[in-house]
């Protein structure tokens, strides 16, 4: 079955960080293009961070460049999101996905506010 669970959401204060983990199972995750989405209160879906199968080619949104760092470890069969200075614009539900051309994986996502 094929599963990715996002973990390491909750409430932080304005400036502080969180880390996010997707564990990935019941596919090939080494195969397959990690991605993190987050959907804002009142907003669409928008994509955050790429990371290509070997860890590199890393892509941004502009918003989040120098703040966030997308990893992944293949060995573990999972991807992170490090966030760093967060702002209370950051408040969205962060989604994991995993993708290659004709396939995508969803996580059911996780929960950043950023309150003081």
């Amino acid at each position: 079955q094929v599963q990715l669970v996002e973990s390491g959401g909750g409430l932080v204060q304005p400036g502080g960080s969180l880390r996010l983990s997707c564990a990935a199972s019941g596919f090939t995750f080494s195969n397959y293009v990690m991605n993190w989405f987050r959907q804002r209160p009142g907003k669409e879906r928008e994509p955050v961070a790429s990371v290509a199968v070997a860890g590199g080619n890393f892509y941004y949104v502009d918003s989040v460049k120098g703040r966030f760092t997308i990893s992944r470890d293949n060995a573990k069969n999972s991807g992170y999101l490090q966030m760093n200075s967060l702002k209370p614009e950051d408040t969205a539900v962060y989604y994991c996905n995993a993708a290659r051309p004709g396939r995508s994986y969803w996580g059911r996502g996780t929960q950043v506010t950023v309150s003081s």
